[in-house]
């Protein structure tokens, strides 16, 4: 192939404008002292031909910009703005395992097997990741599906290439996967490296820096790998199906369809001290995106200063201006009087990194503005003791300590597991259903260093919600490492065995924040029993992210939501992101789950994590999962750092947690591949017992005391009965009714994450809290696994928990709660009626009902369902109607008519006596009690008593001998205080 000459500059770097050149020298504060990379330079610079393309990281829109002109622009895929970073004037894309780049067509022809790759780039972390690839078809292993490529990795993870670069040519022949690997050669220089692959003939030969490292020899034709369509290749993706994306910097990549000499391979790469400026560049940008912790800028630091050991693989050593204001560790004084200016500087094997910081006196007032309390609570309120900003001494007063109490002075902290990071101030007595809410004042007086300061807060305490029996069961859980969202299942009724999806079987939460992925939720009832919370894990596999990455940089923030009827999920938070809650020294945030902690009064929240030695995450040693707790009381905010629970030397992950009796129980998976200690071997699940839910356990013993640790009560639970490892293990108490309880009735499921999902085992309380070392609960004839069926199809590491029948409705048709019907009864003793109210799902009616008779009608409050009222006299049929209440929840509804007066009835007549006429007025008394019965009319007044059952008359004589019609009254009383009045007409009559 003929070899056109370039005309770049000798160094082969040139930029699209002055702005973009690599500055030979280290912006801002930094001086490079030494060069540090171990390649020699070339003697001198040879002529190199044009690239076919060169990709200096510019970029415009989706595009990776081809700067060698001749327009061969690669496409981004998930890759934006915030992908780039300016390190000394030069663009670098950071690959996140977050996308790549698709290479067009024509950088490499392949009509011979000349070519050459370029690629200058920076990377700690070792995976199955490509940095580049020439060929298509993303695949399984030895199979067709999977294209024939060359391929670099800069860092490794495969036996025999850990840590160092691995490359190869792969061409498929028949059941030979064709793949051919260069010999390792080693691992990448510190800071930016550049990697050179020279295709020529049947000879690959790579070069690091200039200097070869390996070299193969092979029987492979480009031609067999350059795909017939628009793809050559890509930059961050592997053809390997499941592999990750890339994670590493990449600053320069340039493509030759000729192979380079090594007099040409040296001249073109970026030179030492470009490499170097860039390096220091990016170095300086990760020192200073790790170092601000939870300050804004360094212009205004108010809390401690993270100086990592390393960064990016460069080691740094740190010296400080003035040590008593911000130490060498980081720690910021919090004791100054007037803001002071610090200089910290960072020794590095690049040179010298300088950090002007101005640390500000601290101040109360800034503790004050950092309390957020919400306005309404239906949960105890985090009253801290210690300000948020500068460690500020507060406390807390009350208007009403009956209704919140007030920081408790004499409070002492426990001998064993977490003091109240409150001192007993912040715990909310509720009014009860039916009370409506009431206010509250609370005042927090906060000292520092002399200075004093006050701040009241208006808060509105929420009565309690309204409670009713459970009536069946929900799960959320994510479907697989391809799947990863949140779905929900609800049981039938309420047999436990008896979920199908909700929603139409769509999601009901994908992620579109923070790592877009979701798993592991777990849905917790708030102590009260009227709101959900739900706790997710910050993980998407299927975006690329390897296992590794997912455990050495994954997230360090939680997913959280709150609703009350698992329907309609909203952030506790309020915002489109998650909550951090983790240390920058942890590697992952994994499987959160909580619990309410009775003698903290405040949910724990605890989660898997690797811990490192410092935020940079480069140390390899002690890196075995453990378990660590927050506190929460609202799920908004959280205490800091984490604390241990769990850290025995072995892998643990996935716990949850149930209380029966006076004992939290505790069930765990064991993540070592062997035995962890005193645990069997395998990946299985193991139980323990303690009466302080956040003991901390330091090793695994069958005879530790649970009064002051956990106690080990089983073990290896779950895999000699399911013939699978399992995860994720669930707890759930059974409710009354379900026929699956027998009495005290609980289920166990294992997610069994390579067979289909959870599987079921029912136990008892009472068997749990009998497990011990020699008569294990697993061991015992009734723990069988049931068969397979009834729960969510294949769910994923999930949860389930008890829900009324309203909320299991809105579940299935997936609407709000709607008003539960109600009946009212009203029954009458004497004038004094009484009307009772019964929801039909048999929980908790307030509110008002109001009784109607006539044109009298009185409202009377609910108490305990019941309500009463007097009817005055007169009234003779009333009817009750229950009215509701504010939160809608029980629908109205009306009694039948009930009748309160006496049952008398009257009848008048006349005769002729002496040729006058006499009235003659005859009343009855219909009724079961005696009553009397006043008959007055236009001639006279007389006062009866009638028996039950009976009548009597009363005569009148007119002494006329005709009359017109009389109306006559009739009054009844009875002894019982009913009455009955009425009228009676007497026609006219004449004695003629």
């Amino acid at each position: 192939m003929k070899r056109q000459r370039s005309t770049l500059p000798r160094n082969g770097t040139r930029r699209l404008t002055a702005r973009r050149a690599i500055a030979a020298s280290v912006v801002g504060a930094l001086a490079v002292t030494t060069i540090g990379l171990s390649a020699p330079l070339a003697a001198y610079a040879a002529d190199v031909p044009a690239p076919s393309a060169h990709y200096d990281m510019t970029h415009a829109g989706a595009s990776l910009i081809d700067v060698s002109g001749n327009g061969r622009n690669a496409t981004l895929t998930n890759l934006t703005d915030a992908s780039f970073v300016d390190a000394g004037g030069d663009d670098v894309l950071r690959f996140k395992a977050d996308g790549y780049a698709s290479l067009p067509k024509g950088l490499v022809t392949g009509t011979d097997n000349s070519f050459t790759v370029e690629y200058t780039v920076s990377t700690q972390t070792s995976a199955n990741h490509f940095g580049w690839v020439i060929g298509d078809g993303v695949g399984p292993w030895n199979t067709t599906q999977l294209g024939n490529h060359v391929f670099l990795s800069p860092r490794s993870s495969q036996g025999g290439y850990t840590n160092q670069v691995l490359s190869a040519i792969r061409v498929k022949s028949g059941t030979d996967n064709g793949e051919s690997r260069l010999p390792a050669g080693g691992g990448l220089n510190p800071g930016f490296t550049t990697l050179t692959m020279v295709g020529s003939g049947n000879t690959l030969t790579l070069y690091r820096d200039g200097a070869v490292i390996s070299t193969l020899t092979h029987t492979r034709a480009m031609s067999s790998i350059i795909p017939s369509g628009d793809v050559l290749g890509y930059l961050g993706r592997s053809l390997y199906q499941g592999d990750p994306l890339l994670r590493a910097d990449v600053s320069d990549v340039k493509f030759w369809d000729v192979a380079l000499t090594a007099e040409e391979v040296s001249s073109s790469m970026p030179t030492a001290a470009q490499k170097t400026a860039a390096t220091s560049a990016l170095l300086r940008g990760d020192v200073l995106a790790t170092m601000l912790g939870a300050n804004s800028s360094l212009d205004s630091v108010s809390s401690n200063l993270i100086l990592p050991a390393t960064v990016n693989g460069v080691a740094l050593s740190w010296a400080s201006s003035a040590p008593s204001v911000v130490s060498t560790a980081g720690v910021v004084s919090r004791s100054i009087i007037e803001n002071t200016p610090v200089t910290l500087t960072a020794t590095t094997s690049l040179g010298t990194l300088t950090f002007d910081v101005t640390v500000l006196a601290p101040s109360v007032a800034a503790d004050l503005d950092a309390i957020s309390l919400a306005t309404r609570t239906t949960e105890n309120l985090p009253l801290a003791t210690k300000g948020a900003v500068n460690a500020s001494a507060i406390t807390w007063t009350s208007s009403d300590e009956e209704l919140v109490t007030a920081t408790d002075a004499s409070y002492a902290a426990p001998a064993v597991g977490a003091a109240d990071p409150y001192a007993g101030g912040g715990i909310v007595t509720r009014p009860a259903y039916g009370e409506g809410d009431r206010e509250v004042t609370l005042t927090a007086h906060a000292t520092l260093n002399g200075q004093t300061a006050e701040r009241t807060f208006e808060v509105t305490v929420a009565e309690k919600g309204r409670w009713a029996p459970d009536a069946g069961y929900a799960a959320a859980y994510f479907k697989s490492d391809g799947d990863e969202k949140i779905y929900q299942a609800a049981t039938s009724g309420n047999d436990f065995f008896t979920f199908s999806p909700v929603n139409g079987g769509n999601a009901v939460i994908t992620s579109t924040a923070d790592t877009k992925g979701l798993r592991d939720p777990y849905i917790l009832r708030s102590k009260d029993g009227d709101k959900y919370y739900m706790v997710a894990t910050d993980l998407c596999i299927s975006c690329g992210t390897g296992w590794g990455p997912a455990q050495s940089a994954g997230s360090l923030k939680i997913e959280v939501w709150e609703s009350t009827d698992l329907v309609d999920w909203k952030r506790t938070n309020g915002d489109n992101t998650g909550i951090t809650i983790n240390q920058p020294e942890a590697g992952m945030t994994w499987a959160p789950e909580a619990y309410w902690d009775d003698d903290l009064q405040s949910y724990v929240v605890f989660f898997a994590s690797r811990l490192y030695s410092d935020a940079t995450h480069t140390n390899s040693d002690k890196l075995y999962a453990r378990m660590f707790y927050v506190l929460t009381r609202d799920f908004k905010t959280y205490t800091y750092p984490p604390a241990s629970w769990q850290d025995t030397g072995y892998a643990r992950i996935d716990s949850t947690v149930t209380k029966i009796g006076d004992y939290y129980y505790r069930f765990t998976k064991n993540e070592e591949s062997g035995a962890a200690g005193t645990l069997e071997a395998g990946k299985d699940i193991f139980l323990e017992r303690s009466k302080v839910l956040t003991a901390p356990t330091t090793q695994s013993s069958w005879t530790a005391n649970p009064e002051s640790t956990w106690q080990l009560t089983d073990t290896r639970m779950t895999s000699l009965e399911t013939g699978q490892s399992g995860e994720g293990p669930e707890i759930i108490k059974l409710n009354e009714g379900d026929p699956n309880n027998t009495g005290d009735g609980y289920v166990f499921l294992v997610d069994n994450y390579s067979a289909g999902g959870y599987r079921a085992f029912l136990t008892t309380g009472a068997a749990i809290a009998s497990s011990q070392q020699s008569d294990r609960l697993s061991q015992r004839a009734a723990w069988n696994v049931r068969p397979v069926g009834g729960l969510p199809a294949s769910p994923r590491h999930g949860a389930f928990v008890s829900v009324t029948q309203s909320v299991l409705t809105a579940m299935h048709q997936w609407t709000d709660v709607a008003a539960v019907a109600s009946t009212t009864t009203l029954a009458a003793s004497g004038s004094t009626l009484t009307a009772e109210v019964e929801a039909a799902d048999g929980g908790d009616v307030v509110g008002t009902v109001t009784f109607s008779g006539g044109s009298w009608s009185k409202t009377v409050d609910l108490e305990d369902a019941s309500a009463s009222v007097t009817a005055p006299a007169g009234v003779g049929s009333v009817t009750a109607h229950y009215d509701g209440y504010a939160d809608g929840l029980v629908a109205t509804s009306s009694s039948s008519a009930v009748s309160i007066a006496l049952d008398i009835t009257a009848a008048g007549t006349t005769r002729c006596v002496a040729g006058k006429v006499t009235e003659v007025v005859t009343v009855t008394n219909r009724d079961d009690v005696a009553a009397t019965i006043v008959i007055a009319g236009a001639y006279g007044s007389k006062t009866v008593t009638v028996a039950a059952g009976t009548s009597a008359s009363a005569t009148f004589t007119t002494r006329l001998a005709s009359i017109a019609g009389d109306t006559v009254s009739i009054s009844a009383q009875s002894a019982d205080g009913r009455s009955h009045a009425f009228t009676v007409t007497v026609a006219a009559a004449g004695c003629n």
